[in-house]
C-alpha cells in the first residue's frame, strides 16, 4: 500500500473538492483521506499561486490549480500527484510552472499522474 512507503499529505483545498458532488460518495472520499496529514492554504501560498497566474503558468480562472501547486510547492513535498491535465501535468505548463516557483525562491515537486507515480 502506497500508505507503507510514503507519508503522504493533502492540502485543505483537497477536503473541499472531496465534499463536493454526492453525499454518499463525498463520505467515502472523505474517509479515503481521512488519515492524510492536512496542509493548509496560508497567505503565503495565496502569494505563490497569485504569482503562478500573474506569470500566466496557470490561468485565471484555474485559481485552485494554482493553489494546489503553491502548497505542495511551499510544504516541500516532493511530488504532487493530479489527474489534473489541463492546467497542472501538462507537457506544455510544467516549465513555466516550475521557472514560476523557482523565481519564487522554492523548488516546484515533481509533477505526475498516480499511474506515472507508481509505474509498472
Amino acid at each position: 500500500m502506497l500508505q507503507d512507503k510514503f507519508d503522504i499529505y493533502i492540502s485543505a483545498l483537497v477536503i473541499q473538492e472531496a465534499s463536493r458532488g454526492d453525499k454518499e460518495a463525498a463520505k467515502k472520499r472523505l474517509s479515503a483521506i481521512s488519515e492524510f496529514t492536512v496542509l493548509e492554504i496560508t497567505p503565503q501560498v495565496q502569494e505563490v499561486a497569485a504569482f503562478l497566474i500573474a506569470q500566466n503558468a496557470i490561468p485565471a480562472e484555474a485559481e485552485e490549480d494554482a493553489l494546489h501547486i503553491a502548497v505542495a510547492s511551499l510544504n516541500g513535498m516532493e511530488f504532487l500527484l493530479t489527474w489534473n491535465f489541463s492546467h497542472i501535468n501538462n507537457a506544455f505548463k510544467k516549465s513555466n510552472i516550475i521557472r514560476s516557483i523557482e523565481n519564487q525562491g522554492f523548488i516546484s515537486p515533481e509533477i505526475c499522474s498516480p499511474e506515472e507515480f507508481i509505474g509498472d
